[in-house]
């Protein structure tokens, strides 16, 4: 029996869904539309980074596992600051905060400088509800054609994700 549960865990990860995504998002599927505004007020349109890899990052300033892993993904965002620049790769955080001040704050201390967007509805937010998100920090990886292709990878499995992905568009 023992087994067998640790055969089903060994399973959710491998296959990207995690244990805490029970939702129906998988990979290989279309990315649900992102139309919220920026930490700035102007609008935002997932659609509109076409062409690379985008690693949407829901998060919140109130969730402290989250605010934990920025220092990590700035240290992303920088080692592949050529392909950023190219358009080969960008982030997008979804804050799940409901409070616009602490989430402007937390952005300006940790010095986060991709996109960050927010309806600051909290758990309601419709792009928590079309991503099915349960617990954070969760995140998904969509192509330039908008599929997804990776669900909710951390550390250094994302991080190798990423550079094979990259050098997987250049050959």
């Amino acid at each position: 029996m023992m087994y067998r549960i640790l055969a089903l865990l060994i399973l959710c990860l491998v296959t990207g869904n995690g244990l805490a995504q029970n939702g129906p998002l998988k990979t290989g599927q279309a990315a649900p539309e992102i139309n919220l505004p920026r930490l700035d007020g102007t609008p935002f349109a997932l659609r509109s980074m076409k062409g690379g890899l985008v690693l949407i990052d829901f998060w919140a300033s109130w969730c402290a596992p989250c605010v934990k892993e920025q220092p990590q993904l700035k240290a992303l965002y920088e080692k592949f600051a050529p392909a950023v620049k190219q358009q080969q790769f960008d982030i997008v955080g979804v804050s799940l905060d409901k409070d616009k001040r602490t989430w402007a704050k937390t952005v300006a201390r940790l010095k986060i400088s991709w996109t960050q967007v927010s309806d600051l509805k909290f758990w309601k937010s419709q792009a928590a509800r079309d991503y099915h998100i349960e617990e954070l920090p969760f995140n998904v990886l969509v192509n330039g054609q908008n599929k997804i292709v990776a669900i909710n990878l951390h550390g250094k499995a994302l991080e190798a994700f990423i550079q094979q992905y990259l050098e997987a568009q250049t050959q």
